[in-house]
């Protein structure tokens, strides 16, 4: 009954119109304003903004040109070794001389380069097709480095001329000497084979290697110059390291993708 009454007595009481309204707190409106100009940049950066994204793919510092595997055109016995790995040889240059039932033939090299590696030894009975050593394309001393990255053939769309990398290679502590820097030079757009990429550097495993996950696409990096290092090449720290890199040097490359849109607008 008590609440009853109450109700009744309220019911019974003048409205109070001469009492002013209170629409809100000075605290309320500071909220109110930050909450617009959120909202208002979120909604601009949603249209004008886009989101930087990068992808990390194993890398080779190689020639640009890249390697061949040298195959004996006889089968026979090894009887010489003419070469030796590391050696820079010209066009037509003897590797190996192979006797074969005929007599004895040389096998010479296709195209000038430096021997990276020999798979014949003295005594070694090959077939006609063996590979018996890889040689990377490399006429002068002095021919730059340039780093190959494997990258995912999905992102490969993604990927622009002129883009930024960041080389982590694995003969050079990152947290002492930083890392190597470069630009895209090329991007080639068809995904690569195991034997292409072996034909390429000269290496079967590294062909096997880089597609277990699939066919990649190669990216071809431009290293930046620097005559500030004792390597040749620009790092993200002062110097780099105190010595030359090397060709068929693994690494991991990070390209910085294109940049996206965070949100696609669909139009009717």
């Amino acid at each position: 009954m008590q609440f009853r009454q109450q109700a009744l007595a309220k019911l019974q009481s003048p409205e109070e119109l001469d009492l002013p309204v209170r629409f809100a707190r000075p605290q309320g409106w500071l909220v109110l304003a930050v909450t617009v100009v959120v909202v208002v940049a979120a909604s601009v950066w949603a249209v004008t903004g886009s989101v930087a994204s990068t992808v990390s793919a194993p890398a080779v510092l190689t020639h640009g040109e890249g390697s061949y595997i040298l195959q004996s055109p006889v089968a026979g016995q090894v009887t010489a070794v003419l070469a030796q790995e590391g050696r820079r040889l010209p066009a037509d240059a003897p590797v190996l001389k192979v006797r074969t039932a005929d007599g004895d033939t040389v096998v010479r090299t296709v195209a000038a380069g430096r021997v990276t590696a020999l798979a014949a030894t003295i005594g070694q009975i090959i077939s006609t097709g063996a590979n018996v050593a890889a040689v990377e394309k490399v006429a002068r001393a002095d021919d730059p480095l340039y780093a190959t990255v494997y990258v995912p053939a999905q992102n490969a769309a993604s990927v622009p001329v002129g883009a930024p990398v960041d080389l982590t290679v694995q003969t050079v502590p990152a947290q002492e000497f930083g890392v190597l820097r470069g630009h895209v030079k090329s991007v080639d757009r068809n995904a690569q084979s195991a034997r292409q990429i072996s034909a390429f550097l000269g290496d079967s495993q590294l062909g096997e290697q880089f597609t277990e996950d699939g066919r990649p696409v190669a990216v071809l990096v431009r290293l930046d110059r620097s005559v500030a290092t004792k390597s040749g090449y620009r790092w993200s720290s002062a110097e780099g390291p105190p010595y030359a890199l090397a060709s068929m040097t693994m690494a991991t490359g990070s390209i910085r993708l294109a940049d996206q849109r965070p949100v696609d607008w669909l139009l009717p």
